[in-house]
């Protein structure tokens, strides 16, 4: 009866030490996502804000600022960004966890190029003010979506449909030119990316595995962090222009 006891101890013990492991694990790769994120998020700001102060000196457009706004380049710089998002997305399994890295730092800095526009129409202090907003939602909402006991996987394809949705809405509001439409997709899609932000950092979780090797888990942070990057950029986006004041 003694050893029986001893070896259930041994057992629980062992499988303490084996969820602890796991635990340390799955802290450090959420960590890994954070900062990859947090890391693209901030190339992505110096990159706009850079480009912005080239492109527009004592109020008025530099030559850089003609190619950027105001030239058929535009084009090229708003649509690079969605082309290379999908790239990584696709390729990423075969990439190396260094060249995956370095496209989405590229990535980044490609957004950030495209979004230079933002300081031309909103004040600084707006712009500053809507993403220390941002940044306290996404934490709330990330926070949620990593300790709830809930399930959220059926979120997910009623997201992806609000997601269709808005980017529907957008295209024939370009042709409308319609201010409530507007109103009404930046309501809808600060919902929309608030809920994805929960419901990927679930998913992100549980795509943690002990077993994996460095490349596979080094993929796995660098989507995740892609994931909760395009969740707080969108979700910045569409805050900035409910709340964002216009020069």
């Amino acid at each position: 009866m003694a050893e029986l006891r001893n070896y259930q101890a041994r057992g629980a013990h062992a499988g303490a030490q084996s969820g602890a492991a796991i635990d340390e694990g799955l802290r450090s790769y959420m960590l890994r996502v954070y900062n990859l994120m947090a890391l693209g998020l901030a190339i992505t700001g110096v990159a706009a804000y850079g480009a912005f102060t080239m492109a527009v000196q004592d109020g008025q457009l530099t030559q850089f600022g003609q190619l950027l706004f105001a030239s058929p380049l535009k084009w090229v710089v708003i649509l690079a960004p969605l082309a290379m998002v999908f790239f990584l997305s696709f390729r990423i399994h075969k990439m190396s966890v260094s060249a995956a890295q370095t496209t989405f730092w590229v990535y980044a800095a490609m957004v950030g190029l495209s979004l230079a526009s933002i300081f031309l129409i909103y004040t600084g202090q707006s712009i500053v003010r809507t993403f220390f907003i941002t940044a306290a939602s996404f934490g709330a909402l990330s926070l949620y979506g990593y300790t709830t006991k809930r399930d959220l996987s059926g979120m997910g394809s009623f997201l992806f449909m609000g997601v269709i949705g808005i980017v529907i809405a957008m295209l024939v509001n370009i042709f409308l030119q319609s201010t409530a439409l507007q109103f009404a997709i930046s309501v809808i899609g600060v919902l929309v990316f608030a809920g994805l932000t929960a419901y990927d950092t679930q998913q992100i979780k549980e795509m943690y595995y002990e077993g994996d090797g460095s490349e596979v888990a080094g993929r796995k942070a660098i989507m995740g962090a892609l994931r909760l990057y395009l969740d707080f950029l969108n979700m910045f986006l569409f805050l900035l222009q409910l709340f964002g004041n216009r020069n």
